[in-house]
């Protein structure tokens, strides 16, 4: 079994909230919480590749410029 250790639940504003040990720190600034049955897992965002970058860029609206500059033969 995984290790564990009892954490503190507090309020926030309106969000209840966890402190998290220092050995179960998650990397960046953000996670992902989602419900497993009864639990709650909490999972850092996974940085996303360069393909899924440009997936979300819109196209240009303006074409490239014309090169003069011919390939060499």
């Amino acid at each position: 079994m995984s290790e564990q250790k009892r954490v503190r639940l507090f309020r926030n504003g309106r969000s209840q909230a966890v402190g998290i040990p220092e050995e179960f720190e998650l990397p960046g600034d953000e996670a992902i919480i989602h419900r497993d049955g009864d639990r709650l897992v909490l999972e850092p965002v996974r940085k996303q590749g360069l393909l899924a970058l440009l997936r979300t860029m819109k196209p240009l609206a303006e074409g490239a410029p014309e090169i003069d500059d011919p390939a060499p033969d």
